[in-house]
């Protein structure tokens, strides 16, 4: 009897298409996901010589690592398990880790997306100009960083199962990790806060993409903060594969 079964290879391809295919159809809220980081990066401008370019960059990228993780991923997935798209994929003849690998090839390929329009706006608009290892090492700290976030978003809807509870939830979340985060990193909620977001998720992984961009300045306080980062993501993402659910019953 012939094996009717398609390969690995060909199903992890044809759901990448589809992923790829739906998120370039709904381009508009990835736009809108890149526009908050970039804006920032341009209105800073006149920050860039009392801060340095490294830390501005640093800033626009974790922002946008959270939006990508907190706003993309965790509600796209919320979404879709809502309507029922996982439960039937789950009867189709495709092993469960192709669906997740396809969805997180997608949320890579916008962290890298967005890390080369901040750089790219960075040098253009505010003429931040970094070695290129600079480049390389941001490039893989971002993509360590992202699976922070990934793996928050990944909670967040394994915990919460209605769809508009968990956009509620992102929104918020987000709001403090921005709001929190970037104000009590340059100390203007107190010493105290301070302290506390420089070892948060936000504040490890700003740590680690500011002095990766300047690897020079890398120390060990850099990699205690890449360890935390590390930390924080494995975390995550085991709490969130113990308790996501496909469906929302």
């Amino acid at each position: 009897m012939k094996n009717n079964i398609p390969a690995t290879a060909t199903v992890l391809n044809t759901l990448l298409r589809a992923d790829f295919t739906t998120q370039w159809r709904n381009r508009r809220s990835v736009l809108l996901v890149f526009l908050v980081p970039l804006v920032i990066l341009m209105s800073w401008k006149g920050l860039v010589d009392k801060l340095g370019g490294a830390f501005v960059l640093s800033i626009c990228i974790t922002i946008g690592l959270t939006a990508i993780g907190l706003m993309g991923y965790t509600n796209s997935v919320a979404r879709d398990r809502d309507k029922g798209i996982f439960q039937r994929l789950r009867v189709a003849p495709v092993a469960s880790w192709t669906i997740m690998i396809s969805r997180l090839a997608v949320q890579i390929a916008m962290i890298l997306g967005l890390t080369i329009a901040v750089f790219i706006v960075g040098a253009r608009v505010d003429n931040i100009s970094l070695t290129p290892a600079g480049y390389l090492f941001g490039f893989v700290m971002a993509l360590i960083g992202g699976a922070v976030y990934l793996g928050l978003g990944q909670m967040i809807v394994g915990l919460i199962k209605n769809p508009e509870t968990v956009s509620a939830t992102t929104r918020l979340v987000y709001f403090g990790f921005i709001m929190i985060g970037m104000f009590g990193e340059l100390g203007m909620l107190g010493k105290e806060i301070q302290t506390i977001v420089v070892w948060s998720p936000f504040g490890a992984v700003k740590r680690i993409l500011s002095d990766s961009l300047v690897p020079a300045h890398w120390n060990a306080g850099s990699t205690q903060a890449l360890l935390a980062t590390i930390g924080y993501a494995i975390l995550f993402s085991l709490l969130g594969i113990k308790w996501f659910r496909w469906n929302t019953k």
